[in-house]
């Protein structure tokens, strides 16, 4: 019972200190979407959960990111701990990173670049870390190191070069601090995930990664929001113009470039305790494969 107290803990100062960084930051906050005609196609998780209701199928919400480029045409900054539902192959219950229900902090920016969102996801890091020193060092069975930023970097290729298939899960297990990992091949993301316009097959965006082997923290970069970039992004990926008719109505009427992350709170909140499994971060984990007692 004591985990599961530090964990409660940790979470709520982790939500509170999220909130307060981006309120100070010019953020407004949106209500999370949980079901939606359109969602994140995520090629690596390929079950969806669907259920129907008013004569159609909804989808239940892998992201937000549709949702998030629509909400910056009305407000430049915005986030959401959005819940979000993704059918993981059961074998990733063994990772330790995997649940199939979690939830997300999601932000976007208008008109930002993947410096400038990488400023901000460090930053935010950081205080989120300071404040949970502040008000549950004492509790935690570790010492959380105070990093010092800009983190370092690597490339997508470089990283695969030098350590192989597993370069993830290498770089985080031999990192004594946050590490970005950047400029991913175009085949290896979503189609939303913008292209560089001066480095052809090579998108703008980023992962961090922890340290100590806790693995992916953020995911994210600058979006693609141009209507015959995207058609042609989703073709490329065998997928059906018709199936994301939503975000291509939105992209002939006018969107805005962006920029923008989300950060795993349980995976978040699992790094700063420790802990061997992510499930042991809710009260009530739902974990690839496994039945759920409630």
């Amino acid at each position: 019972m004591k985990r599961e107290a530090l964990a409660l803990e940790v979470t709520s100062v982790v939500l509170g200190a999220s909130r307060d960084f981006l309120v100070r930051e010019g953020f407004v906050e949106l209500l999370p979407v949980i079901l939606a005609p359109v969602t994140d196609p995520l090629r690596t998780t390929p079950e969806w959960a669907v259920i129907s209701a008013y004569g159609r199928s909804w989808y239940l919400t892998r992201s937000m990111i549709f949702h998030k480029q629509a909400a910056i045409r009305v407000h430049p900054k915005i986030f959401c701990f959005s819940p979000n539902v993704r059918l993981e192959p059961a074998e990733r219950a063994q990772t330790g990173r995997h649940l199939f229900e979690f939830v997300q902090l999601d932000l976007e920016v208008r008109g930002a670049s993947r410096e400038e969102v990488m400023d901000l996801g460090e930053r935010l890091l950081l205080h989120i870390l300071s404040q949970v020193r502040r008000e549950c060092g004492k509790s935690l069975e570790r010492e959380i190191p105070e990093y010092s930023r800009p983190f370092p970097r690597i490339s997508w290729q470089e990283a695969r070069q030098e350590f192989g298939e597993d370069f993830e899960v290498e770089l985080s297990r031999r990192s004594k601090t946050p590490l970005w990992l950047v400029d991913f091949p175009i085949d290896q993301r979503e189609f939303y995930d913008r292209e560089d316009p001066k480095r052809p097959g090579v998108l703008l965006d980023m992962d961090l990664l922890y340290p100590e082997g806790f693995g992916e923290a953020l995911s994210g970069g600058e979006r693609e929001y141009q209507l015959e970039r995207l058609k042609a992004r989703i073709l490329r990926q065998g997928l059906s113009l018709d199936a994301f008719r939503p975000i291509l109505a939105l992209a002939a009427d006018g969107l805005p470039p962006s920029a923008g992350f989300g950060i795993g709170v349980e995976r978040l909140v699992r790094f700063i305790c420790g802990f061997p499994h992510v499930a042991q971060v809710r009260l009530f984990p739902r974990v690839p494969g496994e039945e759920a007692p409630l």
